[in-house]
């Protein structure tokens, strides 16, 4: 009962108030100035939510129709149609129209479409479109974006016409501009510009470049697809990974032996003019570090009918998988004869850079152009050697 008779008290208080401050409104304040604590406990009372203002004062939250100016409350500012100017709030912004200005708040903004700024701690989400910029801790959300979309975790829209920046991943149908993320960028179909991504890029149609830690994918792409390891696309002009798995590209599986007596069985795969290299294999000369893995990037040059020109940066490592560590970096330069239609023939010389922890891995190579160790004292040289390949293509 005495809790049921404080609420009572704290109503009665609020509507004295409320009528108290209306009265001192109505010969103290110039029309268009809104000020108060929160709805309806201020200058315009229970009119709020009808009146235009060019400043809103709010110490916990405001109501108005529209606002032509300056907006700022300590929790929230509602606003039933449009803004144009500047509302600023502790924790969210709600324009229920459109807002032409900036927007700035602690948790969230939420809007039906903008042109201008819109800043926030956490979220701003917009209903339809956007002309400007969104800047937010966690996520930002449009249906139609011109601009930048800048968010700690998050950018979602679906056509988008300028650059999404994300910690985590960015998601759009139609992209003529940039995506970054930190994982992932997703475009539902086209993108007219460039996507770089730490782990994965994937689009339907790409005009321009994806860049990606791990994989990209893609049907169509006119330009470059780099990958830490893997491309997939169904034609692609210069995909760069150790695999390429391109429908309209070319694909091998060779064998190699170089001067070391390594001999591996490799699988080349990528576009017209670049190609990926992975390989396995066994070295015929060493008792300990026989295991060998290979992994590399190819071009091609000079092609015509029965001939072309193959040059590849390669690394391979020898391994015992105990202590013991070889490992041979090589430029090859392999003249390339074509027999048929799927057999090639390729041999040529290569310039070496090796470092080893042991004695056998030194000793793969007698005829060194230099040595030297390193700061841990790692045997470290560079020779001149040879590699020849029979490759079949698939």
């Amino acid at each position: 009962m005495k809790t049921i008779k404080y609420i009572k008290k704290i109503i009665a208080g609020a509507l004295l108030l409320t009528v108290s401050v209306n009265s001192y409104a109505q010969n103290r304040f110039p029309q268009g100035i809104h000020v108060g604590l929160v709805y309806p406990m201020s200058t315009h009372g229970t009119h709020a939510p009808l009146d235009t203002n060019f400043l809103s004062l709010h110490a916990i939250a405001g109501v108005s129709a529209a606002e032509r100016g300056v907006a700022v409350s300590g929790f929230a500012t509602v606003i039933k149609h449009d803004i144009t100017g500047i509302a600023v709030s502790g924790f969210a912004n709600i324009v229920r129209q459109k807002s032409q200005g900036v927007l700035v708040s602690g948790f969230a903004n939420i809007y039906r479409d903008a042109v201008g700024f819109q800043i926030s701690g956490f979220a701003n989400i917009a209903s339809e479109n956007v002309d400007g910029g969104q800047f937010a801790g966690f996520l930002n959300v449009a249906k139609k974006f011109t601009g930048a979309q800048v968010a700690g975790f998050s950018n979602i829209a679906r056509d988008v016409d300028g650059s999404q920046f994300s910690g985590f991943y960015n998601v759009g149908r139609e992209i003529t501009g940039s995506q970054f993320a930190g994982f992932s960028n997703i475009a539902g179909q086209s993108v007219n510009g460039s996507q770089f991504s730490g782990f994965i890029n994937k689009a339907e149609n790409v005009k321009g470049s994806q860049f990606a830690g791990f994989i990209n994918l893609a049907k169509k792409v006119k330009g470059a697809q780099i990958a830490g390891f893997i491309n997939i696309a169904d034609s692609s002009d210069c995909p760069i990974g150790f695999l390429n798995l391109i429908k309209h590209g070319e694909k091998s599986i060779g064998v190699s032996i170089d001067e070391t007596q390594t001999t591996l069985l490799s699988f080349r795969s990528g576009g017209k003019s670049m190609y990926g290299i992975l390989g396995l294999g066994y070295n015929f000369e060493n008792t300990k570090q026989i295991y060998a893995l290979e992994v590399g990037l190819g071009a091609h040059f000079f092609p015509s009918a029965h001939f072309r020109m193959k040059t590849e940066l390669a690394a391979i490592n020898l391994e015992d998988f105990r202590r013991g560590n070889y490992f041979k970096g090589s430029l090859r330069v392999l003249p390339t004869i074509k027999i048929g239609k799927r057999l090639e023939i390729s041999g040529g010389p290569t310039l070496n850079y090796v470092s080893t922890t042991t004695t056998e891995g030194r000793n793969l190579s007698d005829h060194y152009i230099k040595t030297w160790l390193n700061n841990r004292n790692h045997f470290q040289g560079a020779y001149i050697g040879y590699l020849g390949v029979l490759s079949f293509k698939l």
